[in-house]
C-alpha cells in the first residue's frame, strides 16, 4: 500500500486502473472507546470556495444528486470507527477543482484526543491503495485530513493534515458556506409537523401527512413564515410511518392481512431463495434510498437501478444463473453484480460463489454480492476464493446478511425518511415479508456445531486452550453480537456499534484467539456495546458456567451537587426499572463501594453512600437472567436470551438515564446522524 506523508500527492491513476469511483476512509481510535467525530465534504471551484451551499455535506446533506459524493456512515474498527465516502469521479461537475475531505468534534473535544488518526483510500473493487498516517493533530476541533484534485486532466490526491482551531463553523466559512446558526427553529417545526403526522389529525387534507416533506423553509414560531433559505441545517428528519399500529377492522384475530409479498406457498428453501430474492431486488430497484444505500457501501454509483432475478450467463459447458443481477447506469457507464442469495440458515458453497466470480472477472462485471442470514466478522470471509492476479479486471466480493437488510429498511421507513408515503408502504411491506417466519430471512439463528460441546466442556472442566471449537463460539458470539445491534439500533433509530477494545492493527484472527482462551480459562463470553445518546457502554457477560447472563452499565458521577443528591436523582431515575436492579457506587482506588437491589435502595437511597467519605467515581447498574442453552433462535435458545436480555436492560433502565451533553443544533455542530 502507498504510503502519503503531509503535504505529499500522488496521481489516482498511478495507483490503480480502476479509479472512476473511489472509496476514502477516515479511521481514528479513543483509549475509552467514546471518542467521536462527523465526516464532512466541501466541493470546491478554482477560487477554493463552494459554488452554493448544496457543496457541503455532511449528515442531513449526505449525497449528491447527481451521485458524485455518498457519506456512507461508520463502522466498528477495534476500539475506534471507520467513516467512509465513497466518490464517482466520472460526474464530479466540470468547474469543481478540489475536493476537501474534513471532520469535526464537539462539546469542546479535540482531535488530540484520538489516536491512529489515518486517511485511507480505495479503488472501486475495494482494494486499498493508499494511507495517510496523522500523529500531530493536536487540541483542534476540526481537521481537514486530504483533498482529490485535477491536475492536467487526472485526479489526483493530497495528504493536508491541516487543523482548525475555530471548529467546522470556522472551517465552512474558510469555504464559503453560510452556515446558520437558527436550525433549532426549524427542529421544533418538524416535530411539530411529526406529532401532527402521527395523531392522523391531517390525513384527509393531506394524503402523505405520515411523510416528511421537503426541507422547509425557516419559521419564525411567533410570527409569519420567513423567506426560504438555502443554508446547511442540522435539524434531522423525523419519522416517516407511526410506530402505533391502527386499530384492526378484522372481524377476530383468525384473520390475516393482505400483504404485497404473501409466504404461505414457499415450501423448500428454493422457493424461499428465489422469492426473497425477488422481493428484495425489485424493492431495491423502485425505492432509490433504499437501494443506494445497499449498495453505495459496494462502489456502485448514485444512479438508475435495474435488477433482474434468474439470468442464465454462460460458463463453459454448463451456464450459469445467479440469483440476481444487479445494474447501476451512470453518466452511461454500467456497474454490475452478480448476487448469490441464501435463506433459513443454508450456507454459502464455495465453488458456486467462486465460479460467479470467474463469470464477472471475464464480463467485465465490478463485484459479486453474497447474501444469507450468516454475518460476516473482519478479517474472516464467509466463502475462500481464488483470485486471479493476472486479470487487469478486478472484481470485489461483498457480503450482506438479512438482518442488515431489514436493519437498512427500519431505519427508512421509521427514522430518516423516504420520498412519498407508496415508498415507505413498500419498505413496510418488506420488513413484514423479512420478519415471517416462513421467509427464511432470519439473520444470524445458530451458535453452530461446536456450541454444545464447548458449553458441556466448561461444565466438566476439560475445555483446552487452543481448542478449535472455542474458536467457533467466538466467532458465533461475535457474529450475534453485531446483529443484536442492527436489531436495537433499527428499534432507537440510534448508532448501536459493538466496541473492540483492541489495540489499532491488531490481526482480527489473533484477537479472537485470544478470546478463545479467555473462554477456555474463565468461561464467560464478553461484549460492550455503545447505543448513540446513552451515558455509558452497555456491558454484556454470558457466564457459561452459571448459565447466567448480565447486562450492566457504569454511569459517571455528575461533576457538581452533592453525593446523596446523586444517589436520591438516580434512584428517582430508575422509578420504573426491575426491583431486582442491582446497583453498585464505584468509588475511588478501591474494588468497590456499597452495592444493593433497588428494592432495598428506595427507601434509604443515603445507603449507597460509602460510609468513610470515599470519593464515589460512578455507579454500576446490572440485571441478570437465566441465558438459554439450545445454540438455535428457539424462545428457548441462546440467540434469543441474550437479545432479549439487552433489549430488556435497555428499555427499563437505560432509557431512563441521562444521556451525556446534548448535541445542539449549531454552527460548531454538523451531526452524522
Amino acid at each position: 500500500m502507498y504510503e502519503l506523508v503531509k503535504g505529499a500527492n500522488v496521481g489516482l491513476a498511478a495507483l490503480s486502473e480502476s479509479v472512476d469511483s473511489v472509496m476514502v476512509s477516515l479511521d481514528w481510535t479513543s483509549p475509552s472507546g467514546e471518542g467521536d467525530a462527523d465526516v464532512s465534504v466541501l466541493l470546491l471551484d478554482v477560487n477554493g470556495k463552494v459554488r452554493s451551499d448544496a457543496d457541503f455535506y455532511f449528515y442531513n446533506n449526505p449525497v449528491a444528486a447527481d451521485g458524485s459524493v455518498q457519506l456512507l456512515g461508520k463502522t466498528p474498527t477495534g476500539s475506534g470507527s471507520k467513516d467512509r465516502i465513497s466518490f464517482d469521479l466520472t460526474v464530479v461537475p466540470g468547474d469543481i477543482d478540489r475536493i476537501v475531505v474534513a471532520a469535526s468534534r464537539y462539546d469542546g473535544a479535540h482531535f488530540g484526543e484520538l489516536g491512529d488518526l489515518r486517511l485511507t483510500l480505495a479503488d472501486g473493487s475495494g482494494e486499498n491503495l493508499l494511507r495517510f498516517a496523522i500523529d500531530d493533530a493536536d487540541s483542534v476541533s476540526a481537521f481537514i485530513f486530504g483533498e482529490l484534485y485535477r491536475r492536467g486532466g487526472e485526479w489526483k490526491i493530497r495528504a493536508v493534515g491541516q487543523g482548525y482551531d475555530v471548529g467546522l463553523a470556522g472551517l465552512a466559512t474558510d469555504f464559503g458556506v453560510d452556515i446558520d446558526d437558527d436550525a433549532a427553529v426549524e427542529a421544533v417545526v418538524v416535530d411539530d409537523a411529526a406529532e401532527e403526522a402521527l395523531d392522523g389529525s391531517a390525513d384527509d387534507e393531506r394524503p402523505e401527512a405520515a411523510v416528511p416533506a421537503p426541507r422547509r423553509p425557516d419559521v419564525d414560531v411567533d410570527t409569519e413564515p420567513r423567506k426560504a433559505t438555502a443554508r446547511p441545517r442540522t435539524a434531522k428528519k423525523k419519522v416517516t410511518l407511526p410506530k402505533v399500529v391502527k386499530k384492526s377492522l378484522a372481524e377476530n384475530e383468525s384473520w390475516r392481512e393482505a400483504r404485497l409479498f404473501p409466504v404461505s406457498a414457499l415450501k423448500s428453501d428454493r422457493d424461499r431463495e428465489t422469492r426473497a430474492t425477488s422481493v428484495l431486488l425489485s424493492v431495491m430497484a423502485q425505492i432509490p434510498e433504499f437501494g443506494r444505500r445497499l449498495t453505495a457501501a459496494f462502489g456502485a454509483p448514485a444512479g438508475r437501478m435495474e435488477t433482474f432475478a434468474e439470468v442464465t450467463l454462460p460458463h463453459g459447458e454448463t451456464p450459469r444463473r445467479p440469483d440476481g443481477v444487479i445494474r447501476v447506469e451512470r453518466a452511461g457507464k454500467l456497474w454490475t453484480a452478480l448476487v448469490e442469495t441464501k435463506t433459513n440458515g443454508n450456507a454459502l458453497r464455495a465453488e458456486q460463489v467462486q465460479a460467479y466470480m470467474d463469470i464477472a472477472a471475464r464480463r467485465g462485471y465490478e463485484a459479486v454480492i453474497t447474501l444469507s442470514n450468516d454475518v460476516a466478522l473482519e478479517g474472516s470471509p464467509l466463502v475462500e476464493v481464488r483470485i486471479d492476479g493476472r486479470r487487469k479486471h478486478k472484481v470485489a466480493l461483498w457480503h450482506l446478511s438479512w438482518a442488515e437488510v431489514a436493519h437498512q429498511a427500519r431505519m427508512l421507513i421509521r427514522h430518516e425518511g423516504v420520498g412519498n408515503m407508496a415508498h415507505a408502504w413498500l419498505l413496510q411491506e418488506l420488513l413484514c415479508y423479512l420478519q415471517h417466519e416462513n421467509s427464511g430471512c432470519h439473520g444470524f439463528q445458530n451458535m453452530g456445531a461446536a456450541w454444545v460441546p464447548v458449553r458441556n466442556g466448561i461444565d466438566a472442566e476439560t475445555l483446552c486452550q487452543g481448542d478449535p471449537r472455542a474458536l467457533d463460539v467466538v466467532e458465533s458470539w461475535e457474529r450475534l453480537i453485531r446483529q443484536v445491534c442492527l436489531g436495537l439500533g433499527g428499534e432507537l433509530g440510534q448508532r448501536v456499534l459493538p466496541v473492540q477494545r483492541a489495540k489499532r492493527g491488531t490481526d482480527p484472527g489473533a484477537r479472537r484467539s485470544l478470546l478463545a482462551d479467555q473462554l477456555c480459562l474463565e468461561g464467560r463470553l464478553q461484549a460492550e456495546l455503545r447505543i448513540e445518546g446513552t451515558p455509558g457502554v452497555l456491558a454484556l457477560t454470558a457466564d457459561l458456567r452459571t448459565g447466567r447472563l448480565r447486562t450492566s452499565i457504569e454511569i459517571p458521577a455528575p461533576e457538581l451537587g452533592y453525593p446523596l443528591s446523586w444517589a436520591k436523582r438516580l434512584i428517582r431515575r430508575l422509578a420504573e426499572a426491575p426491583a431486582d436492579l442491582h446497583i453498585e457506587t464505584l468509588v475511588q482506588g478501591e474494588a468497590g463501594g456499597p452495592r444493593g437491589t433497588l428494592e432495598r435502595l428506595r427507601p434509604e437511597p443515603g445507603d449507597m453512600l460509602p460510609k468513610n467519605g470515599t470519593q464515589i467515581t460512578g455507579f454500576r447498574l446490572s440485571l441478570f437472567k437465566s441465558m438459554g442453552s439450545g445454540r438455535g433462535n428457539a424462545e428457548s435458545g441462546f440467540i434469543t436470551s441474550v437479545d432479549a436480555a439487552v433489549h430488556r436492560f435497555y428499555a427499563t433502565v437505560i432509557a431512563h438515564l441521562d444521556g451525556p451533553s446534548r448535541r445542539t443544533p449549531s454552527p460548531e455542530r454538523t451531526t452524522t446522524g
